[in-house]
């Protein structure tokens, strides 16, 4: 059985926002193809997540057992990440930043030795399901995208290297049946993805 965290980053409902139609069907095509595995629901907007307080950083480096530290431990105790945030002002949603402040624990998702910094969470996988407004595929576009970027690097630097991203482009462009079919497409290709997680 595999324990897997859906982290989903929009105060919209899904009826208004593409990118949890997307994750929505691929969590429920996961649900249909891995029935045994545990799906743990972290909705951001619905949680106590805040920036990080002068009290917070010294708790993370007291090595109290405080809501912070069990938030990184639940991230790391799971084997696979869904992660559900649209691309807002050319990267991702400021609560996603915050909750990724909170699961970046030294000694839980990374170490620090004398040659660098180690990941500690390796062997796992991540999803990232995500609407953009423009086109971000071109390489004048792709160059000032910094969400799918930043959850790659710092995925990465947890060694959670095995990483897919799923987008629907020109959500904020695309009109009428051409919107519909870009939503449409992007929608089955995350349940196609969803198969084989």
């Amino acid at each position: 059985m595999a324990k897997v965290l859906y982290i989903k980053a929009n105060p919209k409902p899904v009826d208004q926002s593409v990118t949890f139609q997307m994750s929505e069907a691929f969590v429920d095509t996961y649900k249909k193809e891995h029935p045994e595995d545990e799906i743990t629901t972290i909705d951001l907007y619905n949680e106590d997540i805040r920036f990080l307080s002068e009290e917070d950083l010294g708790n993370m480096f007291g090595g109290k057992d405080f809501d912070i530290r069990e938030r990184a431990k639940q991230f790391a105790e799971a084997d696979k990440y869904i992660i559900a945030a649209p691309l807002w002002n050319l990267s991702i949603p400021a609560i996603l930043k915050a909750y990724i402040d909170y699961v970046m624990f030294v000694g839980i998702s990374f170490k620090y030795t004398v040659t660098g910094p180690v990941g500690l969470l390796d062997n796992k996988k991540a999803v990232y399901l995500v609407a953009r407004g423009g086109d971000y595929t071109t390489p004048q576009m792709a160059d000032i995208e910094m969400g799918e970027r930043y959850l790659r690097t710092v995925l990465g630097f947890m060694d959670i290297k095995d990483i897919e991203t799923i987008a629907c482009e020109n959500t904020n462009v695309l009109l009428g049946d051409a919107l519909t079919d870009a939503i449409h497409t992007s929608v089955e290709q995350a349940k196609k993805s969803a198969k084989s997680f």
